[in-house]
């Protein structure tokens, strides 16, 4: 995907968001998400915030936090979750478009956060959000490629995951297999995506994570 594809697939995605959380009852979105201590509520309103970020309230923040990125990560969205739940959606809505990213991002890490997000919001939902194959697969791509800020790649040795609706994969070993955005899930180190990938590796990554 080029530079242009990617902030299509961005746009769409925030777009589908944007709707699929505009049909959520209240009590949903107070609902843990698939990001250990973020309701579906700080998700959401994380999502807002990539827009809208620039250089010096990250210099800002991380002053405040002493210099963990995490924290900021975590102070800033339940923040902006306070927020109501139809100007969340509003925000999200509004900045389908903007070509603006956080300071040490890029199109394809927005995509990535954009397309996991979703997915921590809605598989405890139980909703079903589909995304194209070639979006999937950039997003998974970068995913492998900064597989250290998720735990790093230890857990995958002597594996081979396999994308079996695209032509990523990556490894040797014992076969993990599964659709690209459950190995999107899995390599950002959600465990819900162990439900819906097969082969022999499964089991050996059901110790591992």
């Amino acid at each position: 995907m080029n530079r242009d594809q990617v902030w299509r697939e961005i746009a769409a995605a925030r777009l589908r968001l944007a709707d699929l959380l505009d049909d959520l009852p209240a009590e949903d979105w107070e609902r843990p998400s698939l990001c250990a201590g973020w309701r579906v509520r700080e998700v959401a309103a994380h999502l807002t915030l990539s827009p809208q970020t620039t250089l010096r309230t990250v210099l800002v923040e991380m002053a405040r936090a002493r210099g963990d990125f995490d924290k900021v990560v975590d102070v800033t969205a339940r923040r902006q979750a306070k927020l109501p739940t139809a100007e969340i959606v509003a925000q999200i809505r509004a900045f389908a478009d903007s070509r603006r990213f956080a300071p040490g991002s890029g199109p394809v890490t927005t995509l990535m956060d954009v397309l996991t997000h979703t997915h921590d919001i809605m598989v405890p939902l139980n909703r079903t959000v589909p995304i194209p194959t070639d979006a999937a697969r950039a997003a998974l791509a970068k995913a492998w490629s900064l597989a250290f800020v998720f735990g790093g790649r230890k857990r995958f040795r002597d594996l081979r995951l396999t994308a079996t609706d695209s032509t990523w994969a990556v490894g040797t070993g014992k076969e993990v297999s599964g659709p690209t955005t459950a190995l999107l899930l899995l390599v950002t180190g959600r465990q819900a995506a162990l439900d819906r990938l097969s082969g022999d590796g499964v089991a050996v990554l059901k110790s591992r994570l």
